[in-house]
């Protein structure tokens, strides 16, 4: 009998979405004393809850181990992420009047990224971060930063100190929450009666319609729609009173949370557009998650052909990012250097590591215009673009771009 429940409303999981085998954490890079030791491998199998609906992976290791003080993601090294971080703030504070008796808390607030454009306007902040290394990057910029996992405890303890929130945010952290009602008990509490919630997060219904199966990863415990999202709320007296559909991580929302006796913000007409919107695809139904495997079984199958047909040409092909969702596909599809001779990244973090799992190796952008490759691959297609735009000089040589999701394809 299997014994899995879910993360939200306690009922039996029994459902697949998707079965990507096994893999380490994808974030756990190898430096290159710990090469040859091996890595730990954990099942990356997707449930969906057949009563809340909710898309989960099983928690293997505990938060406190994967953000750790070695964690290697920083969010600053994007520029279009800067440049998506600096909108918001500017947006935000125009729409809500927040000014220099505001205080914003951003929850999992990495290395200050978005909270650098508040502390310019003179606005008070304060950032939770878990990851010791990465919070400290944040207080170089003048933030004020708990090192600490978010949820009800802290939250109370921050109230009973006087610390209320006329703004919360929380980009990119709510699948990276395994005890979900802690978590948004800890958001109401925290929240003043007047103030809003902004939560950024993938939208499940575009990863299961462009197949982005490799932003699961097991740091994202869970993946959302909008409709289970709204439930999630709703069973802590919050309210979603507006909702954007962005372009980020391919394709992500922006839901805005009040009190539900906070009506002075009247609920928008996107929430029921949204809610329409999912509908029809069957978000709605069971039967609609169970397509999915299917086709990233055929995905898997024709990027090995790709490379296979690139490689039997004489071809040699790099991979340009190490981020998660690289490492996720790589393990699920077996590439080894054999295919990808290395990746490139920006993060020097990364930089003389090897990839977790693949143990392909993390050089700095340079090396590309050194080695001259036939072929890069975008691992984080989600900023192709940027990628395009920074690495234009490869036509120098003849070289092409090369993407994986949601089919792998030269990019012309």
């Amino acid at each position: 009998m299997d014994t899995r429940t879910c993360r939200f409303c306690h009922s039996q999981l029994k459902d697949s979405l998707v079965n990507l085998g096994l893999s380490p954490f994808s974030n756990n890079f190898v430096r290159s004393d710990q090469a040859g030791r091996g890595s730990q491998f954990y099942p990356l199998h997707v449930f969906v809850c057949e009563n809340c609906l909710l898309v989960q992976l099983n928690e293997f290791e505990s938060p406190e181990h994967i953000f750790s003080n070695e964690y290697a993601y920083y969010s600053s090294f994007s520029d279009s992420w800067l440049l998506h971080a600096k909108q918001y703030v500017d947006d935000i504070v125009s729409n809500y009047n927040l000014d220099q008796t505001s205080k914003v808390v951003e929850i999992a607030c990495n290395d200050g990224y978005l909270l650098q454009y508040f502390v310019k306007r003179g606005i008070p902040v304060l950032g939770i971060e878990p990851a010791g290394n990465v919070a400290k990057m944040a207080e170089t910029k003048g933030i004020t930063v708990i090192s600490d996992f978010f949820g009800e405890q802290l939250a109370g303890h921050l109230v009973d100190n006087g610390e209320q929130a006329d703004l919360i945010i929380g980009n990119n952290v709510l699948a990276h929450v395994p005890d979900l009602n802690d978590f948004v008990r800890g958001l109401k509490k925290l929240l003043k009666e007047t103030g809003i919630i902004t939560m950024e997060f993938p939208h499940l219904l575009k990863l299961m319609q462009d197949n982005q199966f490799d932003t699961i990863y097991h740091e994202h415990f869970s993946y959302f729609s909008f409709m289970t999202v709204e439930k999630v709320f709703a069973r802590h007296g919050l309210t979603i009173f507006n909702v954007e559909e962005l372009s980020t991580h391919g394709g992500s929302l922006r839901i805005y949370v009040r009190h539900e006796h906070y009506e002075k913000l009247q609920v928008s007409a996107d929430v029921k557009r949204l809610v329409a919107l999912e509908m029809t695809a069957g978000l709605h139904k069971m039967e609609a998650y169970h397509t999915f495997y299917k086709r990233v079984e055929q995905t898997k199958r024709d990027i090995l052909s790709f490379l296979i047909n690139l490689k039997n040409k004489g071809a040699t092909i790099v991979g340009y990012g190490a981020p998660a969702k690289g490492n996720t596909l790589l393990n699920y599809c077996g590439i080894r250097n054999d295919f990808i001779e290395y990746v490139v990244d920006r993060n020097p973090h990364k930089q003389g590591t090897f990839l977790p799992g693949t143990l392909i190796p993390v050089y700095e952008p340079e090396r590309i215009r050194d080695t001259k490759p036939d072929v890069v691959v975008i691992m984080p297609w989600n900023i192709k673009d940027e990628i395009i735009d920074q690495m234009a000089y490869i036509t120098e040589w003849g070289g092409r771009f090369a993407v994986f999701i949601p089919e792998p394809k030269m990019i012309e």
